[in-house]
Formats: C-alpha cells, sequence, structure tokens
C-alpha cells in the first residue's frame, strides 16, 4: 500500500522540479507546433484589441498581444499560457498544500489530466480561465478563513478577470456562492460584486453599444431545433477522457468519496458537480465541445488529493496506473515535439501543421488581394497568421454562424474591389484554379466586383414557428443596416444579383430554400437606417423540426448568415 509521507523539504523539491519541468516541456511545444484554428482566430482578435468580441471577451486577445509583440510566432503567440500554466500548477499546489497533500500524487495526477496537458501551451479563452480561476479557489480559501477587506477587495479583482477571461466563470460564481450562502453574512462580500461590476463595465458597454452580439449567440445562435441523442451519449467517455485516458474514471470515483470537513471542500465538491452536471444537461440543446468543462478539473483534482490524504493507505495499483497514465500524455507530447510522422498525421493532430505552406500557396495565387473563404473562421485566420495580414475574410455562410468577421471593418475594405474566392470543393464556369497542398485540393477563381451584406442584420416578428406541411407562413421583417454608406439591393448598376433567400435545415440534412420575390430588390436602406419587409415562405413539406435562418446571397457567394435562428416546425 501507498503510505510514505514526504518532508516538507523534499516535497518542495518535487514541486520545484516539475514547475521546471513542466514549463520546458511547454515551450518546446509551444516552438515546435504550428498554429491551431482557433488560435489564429484569437490571434485576429490580437489584431483588433478591444472591449469584447462575438464570441468572447477580450483576456485572450491581451495575452496573445503580449507574447506575439515579444516574439511574433507560434512560440510568441503561446507565451503568456506557457507562463499561466505553470503559475496555476503552482497556485494549485499551494492549495492543496493546505490540505497536506501529496508532491508525488499531485504531479502524476497534474500531468495525467489530459486538458491540463492541452492548456498547457494552446492558446485559447480557456488559457486565461484556467489562471483566475485558480487564483480565485486560492483567494477564497484564504478568505474563508479570514474575513478580511484586502481579501475581498482582491476577490473582486480576481472575479472581474475571470470574466474578462472567459463567461463560463459565471458558472464557477454561482455554485461557489450555491455551497456557502452563509458569505452573504459578512460585510466584505458586498464590495466584492460592487467592484467586479465596476471593473466589468467596459464590456458590459461594449456589449450594449454592439447589440448584445455574444449574448444573442451563446443563448439563442448556438440552439438546435433537433435534439441528437448521440450528443448526451459522447459526453460521458469524452469527460473521462479530458481526466485522463487511463485514470479519468479512478478521478471521478475518488472525488465522489471525499469527505466534506470544511466550507471550502463544499465549495470544491458544489463546483466540480456543478460544472459536469451542467454542461451533460446542455447536450440536450446542442452540442457540448469536451473542453468546456476544464474549470471542473481544477475542483476535481483537488478532491482527488484531499480525498486520499483522508485515506489512511493508497493503494499502489491506483499510483501505478496514474503514473502509467501521465507518462503515455507525456510521451506522446514528446514524439509530437519531435515531429515523429506517425503522430503528425493523425487527424486530430494533422490541423496543427502544414499551414504555413498551404498560406504561401494560396498567396502566390491572390498576390497581395483579399481572399475570400466561406468555410468557417479557421482557414481565414490561419491564410492571415501566416501571411501576417489581414487579406483573408471568412464569409459566414447561412447554414454556419456568425463570427467576429461580421463585427471587424475587413469586409467594408473589400467592397466592389477584385478578390480571390477560395473554397475546398470544385467551382463552376472559366478561370478557375486548382491548388494542390499537403491540405488537400483547393479551389479558387477571381471575383472582379465584390458585394456582400455580412453585416446586414435581419430582424423577425417571431422566433417559434408551428406550421402545417407546405403552409404558407409570412414573417415581418426588419433590415438593419449598419454600414456608413446606403444599401441598395437592386441598382441598375449592379451586375450580379442580389436574393434573400428563406433557409430551412434539420441537423446535417441539405438546406431547404424559399426565395422572396422580386420587391425585395427594390429594398433601399439607407446608412445606419432599418427597412421593413414582408416575406411569405412555404413550409418544408416533410413534418420535423427545422432551423430557419433568413440569408442574404449575392454572385457567386452561397449566402450569409443575416439572422437569428427561427425554431420552425413542421407537424
Amino acid at each position: 500500500m501507498f503510505n510514505t509521507t514526504l518532508s516538507k523539504n523534499t516535497s518542495a523539491k518535487y514541486i520545484t522540479y516539475f514547475i521546471l519541468g513542466w514549463t520546458v516541456l511547454n515551450l518546446l511545444q509551444a516552438a515546435t507546433l504550428g498554429i491551431h484554428s482557433d488560435e489564429a482566430y484569437y490571434w485576429m482578435y490580437s489584431r483588433f484589441l478591444d472591449w469584447g468580441y462575438y464570441d468572447h471577451p477580450p483576456m485572450v486577445a491581451l495575452f496573445i498581444r503580449m507574447g506575439d509583440a515579444l516574439i511574433p510566432n507560434e512560440l510568441g503567440l503561446r507565451l503568456m499560457t506557457v507562463i499561466s500554466s505553470s503559475l496555476s500548477a503552482y497556485l494549485l499546489w499551494l492549495i492543496a498544500r493546505r490540505y497536506r497533500a501529496d508532491a508525488r500524487w499531485f504531479v502524476i495526477l497534474f500531468c495525467g489530466v489530459f486538458a491540463f496537458n492541452i492548456y498547457g501551451f494552446t492558446t485559447t479563452p480557456d488559457a486565461p480561465l484556467l489562471l483566475f480561476s485558480v487564483l480565485f479557489y486560492y483567494v477564497y480559501q484564504q478568505y474563508l478563513e479570514k474575513d478580511s477587506w484586502p481579501l475581498a477587495l482582491l476577490l473582486g479583482v480576481v472575479i472581474a478577470l475571470l470574466l474578462y477571461s472567459k463567461y463560463h466563470g459565471v458558472l464557477l460564481l454561482f455554485f461557489t456562492l450555491l455551497a456557502n450562502l452563509k458569505v452573504l453574512k459578512r460585510l466584505t462580500f458586498w464590495v466584492i460584486p460592487v467592484l467586479t461590476v465596476l471593473l466589468y463595465l467596459p464590456h458590459i458597454l461594449w456589449q450594449v453599444n454592439h447589440g448584445y452580439p455574444s449574448v444573442n449567440y451563446h443563448l439563442f445562435e448556438r440552439s438546435s431545433a433537433v435534439y441528437e441523442f448521440s450528443r448526451t451519449l459522447q459526453y460521458i467517455p469524452a469527460q473521462l477522457l479530458m481526466a485522463g485516458p487511463l485514470v479519468g474514471w479512478l478521478l471521478f470515483y475518488y472525488s465522489s468519496r471525499v469527505k466534506v470537513k470544511d466550507a471550502f471542500i463544499r465549495c470544491l465538491v458544489f463546483n466540480a458537480a456543478g460544472m459536469f452536471i451542467f454542461f451533460w444537461l446542455n447536450t440536450a440543446k446542442g452540442n457540448v465541445q469536451p473542453h468546456w468543462t476544464l474549470i471542473g478539473f481544477v475542483p476535481l483534482l483537488l478532491l482527488v488529493l484531499i480525498r486520499l490524504k483522508q485515506t489512511i493507505v493508497q493503494p499502489v495499483w491506483a499510483y501505478r496506473l496514474a503514473f502509467i497514465n501521465a507518462a503515455i500524455i507525456v510521451l506522446f507530447r514528446v514524439m509530437l515535439i519531435a515531429g515523429v510522422p506517425f503522430v503528425k498525421n493523425l487527424p486530430t493532430v494533422k490541423n496543427y501543421f502544414y499551414h504555413d505552406e498551404w498560406a504561401a500557396h494560396i498567396k502566390q495565387k491572390a498576390g497581395n488581394n483579399y481572399v475570400i473563404m466561406p468555410l468557417g473562421f479557421q482557414p481565414a485566420s490561419k491564410y492571415n497568421y501566416y501571411t501576417r495580414s489581414l487579406k483573408g475574410f471568412s464569409y459566414d455562410v447561412f447554414d454556419y454562424r456568425r463570427t467576429q468577421y461580421e463585427l471587424w471593418p475587413i469586409e467594408d475594405s473589400l467592397q466592389h474591389k477584385k478578390a480571390y474566392y477560395l473554397v475546398t470543393y470544385p467551382l463552376h464556369g472559366p478561370g478557375v484554379d486548382s491548388i494542390n497542398t499537403k491540405l488537400g485540393m483547393w479551389y479558387g477563381k477571381w471575383v472582379n466586383n465584390v458585394r456582400t451584406y455580412q453585416k446586414i442584420d435581419i430582424l423577425s416578428d417571431r422566433y417559434k414557428v408551428t406550421a402545417r406541411p407546405g403552409e404558407a407562413v409570412t414573417f415581418k421583417l426588419q433590415l438593419v443596416n449598419p454600414y456608413s454608406y446606403t444599401v441598395n439591393f437592386g441598382g441598375t448598376r449592379q451586375k450580379d444579383s442580389t436574393v434573400l433567400r428563406a433557409c430551412f435545415y434539420e441537423g446535417e440534412e441539405q438546406a431547404i430554400l424559399r426565395r422572396a420575390d422580386p420587391s425585395f430588390n427594390q429594398l433601399i436602406i439607407p446608412s445606419h437606417q432599418k427597412a421593413n419587409y414582408t416575406l411569405t415562405v412555404k413550409a418544408p413539406n416533410v413534418k420535423g423540426k427545422y432551423d430557419l435562418i433568413f440569408s442574404i446571397r449575392t454572385t457567386p457567394f452561397p449566402g450569409g448568415r443575416n439572422s437569428r435562428i427561427v425554431t420552425f416546425t413542421v407537424q
């Protein structure tokens, strides 16, 4: 049985060597691995520093801007993440040490949590979220022990930083308060929300001034009209993998066996259980990414360490299994650093490689012109990163989602200019290029006079509709023009037609398209003004639940996502 207790000096050496090794491993990973698609998107954030963005608060942009200013390559983009990961690990140890946790268990369990390895070098909003979540627990642990004004003020600052990192931080605050409502009786407590709101006010005002884009996206646009049981079914194995391929189940088991002896342990229990249950329930309304539960692994790890200390002896087999689990993950990361071919070409890893060569191929064709890609925000962002430019534009297609590209001024800059149109599927007509790259075959052609209306927002008089198969349904729409110029959807000098479409789609099925009549082309909307339009569409002939999007299409583009989802039920 594993029951040896380390001295304080020995524990300190273990932790010191671990933090140094962890930092070196993450630095090497950061320097040798190509940029992930999401990282490239957040690098774009850093080019347009602001108090908020369509998808997230601004902390990730600041992380990237600071590192990229020092080292303009992959290492620089990830530098702050590497530093914050090491700091998070040390703060976690300081929290666990107050419960006399074993340093050896801490090292192998931390190294074995797959989620911590990913965000040891990958720069997304989860990186600062992890740091400020751990910092919150560190300060809150002391605040529970000592009711003081300085600690309350510090908590207010930390919470603001947490919320500037990712909106998931709200869950941590909710479950923490739910676990200990007695804290409301402290006079010092009330300075915390006041200070937090004051510090967070710039982001709140940004949301107000931009029409609450993050609120609309997270609460409305991510919802799916069709429930898929597979999402719920896949959630549990995905979380076990994120906790550790071999020991994920063991972590959840040990954390569930902990004895709650104080308010801080109760806080950890509420947050661990609350996070994983909350996101499990969210599979009912849409796809839940495995990494969304990242901050749930912080209390989970602490609970396991506390439980191990509460147990007089621990089985040797559990320690050995945890060691093997950590060793496998670290070995895989070392092989990735070394560039072992079969590892680099794994489907989940290949996304990190070859985009620098791909971007160079595309730039040879496009030159210094804009490149328009209706393929999500990822390819355009990677093109911008590896060409160190802002010439890539993500055209947000109606069956994808809106992104920050709809708020940036890039679209305004390419209007009525010549641009290169790039896709991954064959294009028709003369002048089509076929570009063979390590990322597959790409197809491109020139558009001589670009017109797009990505920023036109279409508001509907209703967002839940029930109809019979084939029934005619009328919508009263309001089109909002945010541009600095008048929008004319017809115009005698416009060579290409403009079309308003109602796009029905069910899950991954191909969209059913309904086109507005030519009266739409008579609409003229002055700058920063609105126009009303009545659209009658025929419901799909097959019963079911559909997502309906209103989309404005100009040739040769597929049509943008110009509205929120309308939940449309045919019965």
